[in-house]
Parts: structure tokens; C-alpha cells; sequence
């Protein structure tokens, strides 16, 4: 009888904790990417779009993109119709950063290479606080227009 006394007793506390830890730490930025895409490029530089959600209770800032596409990439930012490189660009908590055509975006400068339509191209992200995340954004055609409005 006393073992089953502690034994509810320990899985209770283990249950209480497990509670706790959720709520108390609010957790740090939990991102993942989306819905990214690169028009075919026509010159020796391409856009890059995407969505980076973050599921997390902390927000947190891209600050820099990388690819062994390209010799630079920028993260730039629309503002009044006209287009300006960024230092980061905010992810809030329990939201979304879009990158869009006709709004912020990635700019692929001095591309190695031109991917053809059908190809991927590899790109690291880099955050303020987050790991840093690896994804393949697929080559759509020049024209491409996203059905979901990005």
C-alpha cells in the first residue's frame, strides 16, 4: 500500500512540474518556414519569398540569409513603395513574418548560378535567437503568382 502511496504521490509532482515548466517558460521562438519560392531569375539577381511562423511565446528577428547561390544575400524591407536593405526583420510571438512580392523579401545577388524552373535552391537562415534553419526553396517560373496572395 505504501508503494502505490509514493508512487502516486511521485507521478503527481513528475505532472505538477510538467505543468509548470509550459506556462513558466513561455518557451522561446518556435519557427518554421512556409510557402517559399523563387522566380525563375532573368539577370545575375532573384527575389526570395516565404513565410517563417513562429509558434512560440517569444519573438524573435531574422538577421541574416545565406546560399551557395548566390555570392550575397540580403534581407530587404519595403517601406512607402520603396525597397531598402534591413539589418533583421521582426517575428513576433505567436505570429508570422511574410516575405512577399511587393513587400519585405530576400534578394539573391551575384547568383553563381541561374536555377532553372523545377530546381532548388538552399538557404540558411539565421535568427537573433533561434538555431539556425536550412530550407530548399523550390524555382517557380518568372511569372509565378502564389494562390495564396504572396
Amino acid at each position: 500500500m505504501r508503494r502505490r502511496a509514493a508512487a502516486a504521490v511521485t507521478a503527481a509532482a513528475a505532472l505538477a512540474l510538467a505543468g509548470c515548466g509550459g506556462a513558466d517558460s513561455g518557451g522561446g521562438a518556435e519557427l518554421s518556414v512556409g510557402s517559399a519560392y523563387m522566380p525563375q531569375p532573368v539577370s545575375d539577381m532573384a527575389a526570395g519569398f516565404l513565410t517563417i511562423t513562429n509558434d512560440g511565446g517569444t519573438a524573435d528577428r531574422l538577421t541574416s540569409v545565406s546560399s551557395d547561390a548566390a555570392g550575397e544575400v540580403t534581407v530587404h524591407e519595403t517601406v512607402g513603395g520603396a525597397m531598402r536593405q534591413a539589418e533583421s526583420l521582426d517575428i513576433p510571438a505567436h505570429g508570422s513574418l511574410v516575405l512577399e512580392s511587393g513587400g519585405n523579401h530576400l534578394m539573391f545577388e551575384q547568383l553563381k548560378r541561374k536555377p532553372k524552373q523545377g530546381q532548388k535552391v538552399s538557404v540558411e537562415l539565421r535568427f537573433d535567437r533561434s538555431d539556425p534553419v536550412t530550407v530548399e526553396i523550390p524555382v517557380k517560373s518568372a511569372t509565378y503568382v502564389p494562390k495564396t496572395g504572396h
